[in-house]
Formats: C-alpha cells, sequence, structure tokens
C-alpha cells in the first residue's frame, strides 16, 4: 500500500467497525505496530474460534487453526485492501484453511503446522502420519522426521519440548499444562512463539525437505 495508492482508497462503503479495522491494518503494514496487531486479534480471536469449533468440532484443533488463520492473515495483510471488511477477508482465510486441514484429516495425514507458506507463495508440507504406507513411503516419512527433529532442535529448549508434546506425542494442551506445570494460557502463547520459530525455520530448510 504505497502513499499514492492511499489517497485513492475510500471507506465510505464500509460500517464505523470496519473502518477502525482498515486503520489498525494499515498501522500494522506500514509502522509494524504490534499493538495494532495485538487489536485486531483480540477483536476477532473469539469469534474464529467459535465458528472454527462449530467446523470441526475439537476446542484443541480450534485452537491450533485459530492462531494458523491470524498467522496467515497477518503474513499477508499488505495484500489486504478495503474493497470489503477486514473481517470478511479474514474469515475466509479461516475458513479455507479450515477446509484445508478437514480435508488431510479424512485423508488420515497429520502435518505439522498442516502448510507452510512464504511470500511467494510457495508452500511446504512435512507429512508425520499416514496410513497404510508401503516400505519405501514408511523410508520417506523416517526422513522427514529425522529433518524435522535436527530443525527442532535448533529451537530454545523450552520451544524443543513444547514441539516434541504437542506434535511428536500429540498431547492435548490441558495434557501439556498438567505435565510442565505452567497455566493454559502460559502454554498456549509459548506454543505460539514456538510454531512461529519453527515456521522461520522450516523456510530456510524447504529445499531440503
Amino acid at each position: 500500500m504505497g502513499s499514492n495508492e492511499d489517497e485513492h482508497i475510500s471507506t465510505d462503503h464500509l460500517s464505523d467497525k470496519a473502518k477502525y479495522d482498515f486503520i489498525l491494518v494499515q498501522r500494522a503494514v506500514k509502522s509494524s505496530d504490534q499493538q495494532a496487531f495485538a487489536e485486531l486479534m483480540e477483536r476477532y480471536r473469539d469469534s474464529i474460534f467459535f465458528m472454527l469449533l462449530k467446523m470441526i468440532n475439537n476446542r484443541d484443533d480450534a485452537d491450533d487453526l485459530t492462531i494458523e488463520a491470524f498467522g496467515k492473515a497477518f503474513n499477508r495483510l499488505h495484500q489486504y485492501t478495503p474493497n470489503y471488511a477486514f473481517s470478511t477477508w479474514l474469515f475466509k482465510i479461516a475458513t479455507n484453511n479450515c477446509i484445508d486441514f478437514i480435508r488431510k484429516k479424512k485423508k488420515n495425514v497429520l502435518s505439522i503446522d498442516n502448510r507452510f507458506e512464504n511470500e511467494d507463495g510457495d508452500s511446504l508440507m512435512i507429512e508425520l502420519r499416514s496410513g497404510n504406507r508401503n516400505p519405501e513411503e514408511e523410508a520417506i516419512r523416517d526422513q522427514k522426521i529425522i529433518m524435522m527433529r535436527a530443525i527442532v532442535k535448533k529451537l530454545k529448549p523450552r520451544y524443543q519440548e513444547l514441539i516434541e508434546l504437542r506434535y511428536f506425542k500429540e498431547f492435548s494442551y490441558d495434557e501439556i499444562s498438567k505435565e510442565l506445570n505452567l497455566p493454559l494460557g502460559t502454554v498456549k502463547a509459548q506454543l505460539f512463539r514456538a510454531r512461529e520459530s519453527l515456521y522461520s525455520l522450516l523456510k530456510n530448510a524447504k529445499d531440503r525437505i
């Protein structure tokens, strides 16, 4: 969004709420305003979560997918234009991501963080579990797990522990909270940061996986 473009952007068709969202988006994009990011998440986190919960009927998965939706939206925030409300754009990202998740589950394939995309739209999916593998597929899976563990070891020790429990041992958030004797909110916040760190490492390792 350059300044020349901004001069011609009209928000007259938007509601007052959507106009305020657009102001937050501009602050986030132009100034990397962390408070603006936080406020956008606060305004829509619950509604996104409950929408996703209705789609998949699993609170842990809905939590994960809510975080993913905001992560994807924030990575693409510079692409948003106020032709329609930010909430409409955000809900579309969340819905599409959830549909992808459901399709993968139907195939009995679980991937860590599902799909990772970089700014160019290249995607990286690391599948760690699938049914009825032949020996060659089993060998490929084992190689991916070895590669994943090598990448995870580059994270901070606490992040390693969280990723190990959540994705390799498949603990629920509640189980992780009890295992590490941490408040549930702390687990979710730290796991979010762990996933962000892992995301960065995975993008760098894209050509090797």
